[in-house]
This record gives C-alpha cells, sequence and structure tokens, in this order.
C-alpha cells in the first residue's frame, strides 16, 4: 500500500505561514517607521530605539514562566492577538514617548508568545531526522513576509494612508495566522496518532523526560549556547534596527530614496536569509551542527563593515545578500542546537531561558549604538562594536562540543527506561 503523505508536513507548511505573520512583519516592519517617529514626533535616536531593551527587561519572567505551560498552538493565538494590539496602539500613541514605550511591552510579551518558541517547540515536536530541513522551511515564513513587510506592506500603505494607519493596518494583519493555527496546526503527532517524521511506528524510540532548569544551568554546553548566541543576536538586532538610520547618515536625506533603499536593502537581506535557512538547514542534518553554526556566525561577523561602503544612490547588495544568508540561518540554528544538545523535550525550557536572554542582546545592543552614534557623531565606531560583538559569538560556538550529550539517537532501539542519564 502506498504511504500516507505524513502529516506533519502541513504542519510544517501551517508553520511557514505563522511564523511569517507574527515575526516576519511587525519586527522586520517596524523599523521603516522610525525616521518618521524621529521628524514627525521629535524623537530622538536614543529613545526610539530605548522602548523595545526596556520591554524586554521588563519580559525576562515571561519565558520561563509562562511558555512552556501552554501548548504552541495557543501561544500563537494569544501571541498575534497582542502583537495586534501594540500596533494599534503605535497608530494612536501621537508624541507620548511614555505610551510609546508601554506598548512595547505588549509587543514583546506577544512576540515570545507567538514567535520562535511555539514554532520550534512544534517542529522539534513533528521531527527528528528531518528537523534540520522541517525547521529551514518554516523560517522561510520569517524571510518571506520579512521581505515584504516594508516594499510591499508598510511602503505602500505609508504613500496611501500616511504612516500611523499603515501601522494599524499591519497590526490587524496578525489575525490571518488565526484559522491557520486553529484549523491546520496540531501540537503533536501523538495527537493524531503519528510518530515523528511519519514514521509507521516508533522504531524502538523513547522519548527522555525533559530536563529541568537546574540541569540546563550546570551545562557548560548550554552557557556556551547563550553567549554564542546572545552575542551574535545582538549583532543582527543592531543592524536590522538601525540600517535605515545609517543609509539617513551617509547621504540618503530624500524621503524617496531613503524609503526606497531601505525597502531594496531588507527586501534582499530576507530573500537571501531564505537561502540561508535552506542550506543550512539542510547541512545540519548531514554534518556536526557546530561547524554548521560556526560557519555561519562567522559570516554575520565579516559582513557587519561592508555596510559603511554605502552611498548614495547605491544599494549595499553585497552586503545583505551575504548577511542575509547568515541572518536567516543564526536564528534557525539555535534552537536545533539546543534540541540536539539538551533533547527536543527540553527545548521549550531551554529556549525559555535563550530566547529571552538573546531579546536582551537583540534590544539593547541596538540601543547602545544608538548611544554610540549620538556620542562620536557618526556610525563607524559603533559599527565596530558590533563587529566585535559578533566575533566574541563565533568564538563562543567554537567551543560547544561537536556532538550533544542528550542527542536522541541515542534513545533508537533501546528497551523502555534505558537511554543518557543526566
Amino acid at each position: 500500500m502506498p504511504r500516507r503523505f505524513f502529516y506533519g508536513w502541513w504542519v510544517n507548511v501551517a508553520a511557514f505561514f505563522t511564523f511569517g505573520i507574527a515575526v516576519g512583519i511587525p519586527y522586520y516592519g517596524m523599523p521603516f517607521f522610525y525616521d518618521y517617529y524621529q521628524k514627525d514626533l521629535g524623537w530622538s535616536k536614543s529613545q526610539i530605539t530605548l522602548g523595545f531593551p526596556l520591554a524586554a527587561l521588563f519580559t525576562l519572567w515571561v519565558g520561563p514562566l509562562l511558555v512552556h505551560r501552554f501548548s504552541p498552538r495557543k501561544l500563537i493565538l494569544i501571541g498575534t492577538a497582542l502583537t495586534c494590539a501594540a500596533f494599534l496602539g503605535y497608530g494612536h500613541m501621537g508624541a507620548n514617548l511614555g505610551l510609546y514605550y508601554g506598548l512595547w511591552f505588549s509587543y514583546l510579551v506577544g512576540y515570545i508568545f507567538s514567535g520562535p518558541i511555539p514554532h520550534q517547540v512544534l517542529i522539534s515536536q513533528w521531527f527528528r531526522r528531518k528537523r534540520g530541513t522541517a525547521m529551514g522551511i518554516a523560517y522561510l515564513g520569517v524571510g518571506v513576509f520579512g521581505a515584504l513587510s516594508a516594499k510591499a506592506i508598510a511602503k505602500p500603505l505609508t504613500d496611501a494612508f500616511g504612516w500611523q494607519a499603515a501601522l494599524q493596518i499591519m497590526g490587524l494583519l496578525m489575525f490571518l495566522a488565526w484559522p491557520i493555527a486553529i484549523f491546520v496546526m496540531r501540537d503533536r503527532p501523538r495527537d493524531l496518532g503519528l510518530f515523528p517524521d511519519g514514521a509507521p511506528d516508533n522504531e524502538g524510540y523513547v522519548a527522555p523526560e525533559p530536563h529541568n532548569f537546574r540541569f540546563l544551568m550546570r551545562q557548560r554546553a548550554f552557557w556556551l549556547l547563550v553567549i554564542g548566541s546572545f552575542c551574535s543576536i545582538g549583532s543582527i538586532g543592531s543592524i536590522n534596527q538601525h540600517m535605515k538610520l545609517i543609509f539617513l547618515d551617509q547621504g540618503f536625506t530624500d524621503q524617496k530614496l531613503l524609503n526606497q533603499t531601505f525597502s531594496d536593502a531588507l527586501f534582499a537581506i530576507m530573500i537571501s536569509s531564505m537561502a540561508g535557512r535552506v542550506i543550512m538547514g539542510w547541512l545540519a542534518d548531514r554534518f556536526p551542527k557546530k561547524y554548521v553554526m560556526l560557519m555561519t556566525y562567522v559570516l554575520v561577523a565579516a559582513t557587519i563593515p561592508l555596510l559603511l561602503l554605502v552611498r548614495p544612490p547605491g544599494t549595499p547588495y553585497l552586503f545583505a545578500i551575504l548577511f542575509g544568508f547568515g541572518m536567516g540561518a543564526d536564528y534557525m540554528l539555535i534552537p536545533l542546537m539546543a534540541a540536539e544538545q539538551f533533547g527536543a523535550n527540553t527545548l521549550a525550557r531551554a529556549m525559555a531561558i535563550i530566547l529571552p536572554t538573546d531579546t536582551i542582546g537583540q534590544t539593547w545592543f541596538p540601543y547602545g549604538v544608538a548611544l554610540l552614534r549620538e556620542h562620536f557623531g557618526s556610525y563607524s565606531t559603533a559599527l565596530m562594536a558590533v563587529f566585535v560583538l559578533a566575533a566574541i559569538g563565533a568564538a563562543a560556538i567554537a567551543m560547544l562540543p561537536k556532538y550533544g550529550r542528550q542527542d536522541e539517537t541515542l534513545h533508537l532501539q533501546e528497551p523502555a527506561g534505558a537511554g543518557v542519564g543526566s
């Protein structure tokens, strides 16, 4: 009899859309509006970029305390609603800086609930042998919708209705994820009487019990992964948050040219990030993930100085393509490495610590870049600091063990109750 199509691939396609809607549109679309905040609301670069890190600081408790208590589908529904509320607020806030900072709190809780963690856990539950490929497909959604966020959503909506209305419409788009999450997604293969990867039976696989937070804190590999991802994601966040303002500093003073250059650069970054996710996800299924991750982190660091070479009317396509390739793989490889090192059943707990920590880097380092820019009067010193940060991240990954102690393949063909001890 022909083998039935594995439902996990439908879950994978659904994750492509929900992940793209929940993260790709709001996260990559928001910096499009920063120069409008500066021009129309009179805010400085440091004031504009402070909202994100403040929210990150006050939401540190959300991941460890709440995320592992709810199913991925519920998290996606709640998170997208909170993101919508934040963007509706951005469109009505006027020049109220305190309200702006408060809305970032709503957005960031929405990001934690509906962003990487639920999608990483979902894919890790449905796939073991093909986890890298499946994770790459899910992350493609972030690349596709991120590419569209400025060029095909924020820019045309702003041209047609103004930037305040554009923010509100972008918020309402979050509800496109709801029917997909409700009617297509399922949290685990056992909900449909299935096993990971569509295996006809469990092939002797005995899922290990999830490790607790105390176990993670005792692992050297865990802290290396935390430091490495913290530094690399911090450097990527600094570039994403400041790229349009860097262009403005480098002579793109015409608003139309500035919007076009930023949209084109972001589009190229996100398209290239899709290639990075597919290729590196494929490689991660075939080669030690440590080496694939290290190659990605080195690429991110090496491309940062290229951003300073762009001058009007040029668009930094070389930077965008190389940086995007590394960025796309970077985010995706973190949960793959965590699942390999500590087991898929412990992934929610591991990422509940790693994601908020990475978010601190992703948000506070852009604020530090803004302060450096204001102090030195240009972005040269600030970007050098970002380069050093990315290099530290690569060094931490280089010190990770080649293979994880909790590799799930060790549990294949073992009798119930056997396995790697904690």
